[in-house]
């Protein structure tokens, strides 16, 4: 596992519970903010699910993963709802309540 796929790791465990952030934001913060992309494949491969709170990365219209690598987009619903995230009628998160405000 690579650099950067830790720095991803290291600034997702820090989304408080109840919030997210976006790819390109996490892209952002690790110094990496065109790789956006990139941060989603070393979320899809994850090797510390439980620790790496994965499912508060979302899309930046707060639509989430299809293929959210524990157990689909209803999985990770079912996490971020769990959690007090609310979501609109297209099933996007409703990011002006739940967006983690690190590095906006």
């Amino acid at each position: 596992m690579g650099d950067f796929n830790n720095r991803v790791y290291e600034m997702v465990k820090q989304i408080p519970r109840g919030q997210v952030a976006t790819y390109g934001q996490i892209a952002k913060l690790i110094g990496a903010p065109h790789n956006a992309r990139f941060v989603g494949f070393a979320l899809h491969v994850n090797p510390y699910p439980g620790v790496v709170p994965c499912h508060r990365v979302v899309f930046k219209d707060g639509s989430l993963a299809s293929s959210f690598a524990f157990g689909g987009e209803g999985v990770q619903r079912s996490l971020l709802e769990s959690e007090g995230i609310e979501f609109d009628a297209q099933g996007r998160v409703l990011m002006r309540n739940h967006q983690w405000q690190a590095g906006l």
